[in-house]
């Protein structure tokens, strides 16, 4: 397994564009996730536009990661 150095993900990244993207996504797919799962977390993908969702950041980042290892997410509350 390939270990992420998170630190150049970030230098990398447009974070910007993870965070405004990111925003779009969840609009898109906000009424699947509340009111039934508010104080949950969601990690958005924003290349997939996939959604993984978790009671903790920690969590939801975790199974974002299993799936996209070398990415960088948008996640809220």
């Amino acid at each position: 397994m390939n270990t992420v150095n998170t630190e150049e993900l970030i230098k990398n990244s447009d974070v910007a564009k993870i965070a405004k993207e990111g925003m779009v996504i969840y609009e898109n797919v906000r009424s699947q996730y509340e009111p039934a799962h508010k104080g949950e977390f969601l990690a958005v993908e924003i290349e997939s536009e996939d959604v993984y969702l978790a009671s903790t950041s920690a969590e939801a980042v975790v199974a974002a990661r299993k799936a996209h290892p070398d990415t960088l997410f948008m996640w809220l509350k």
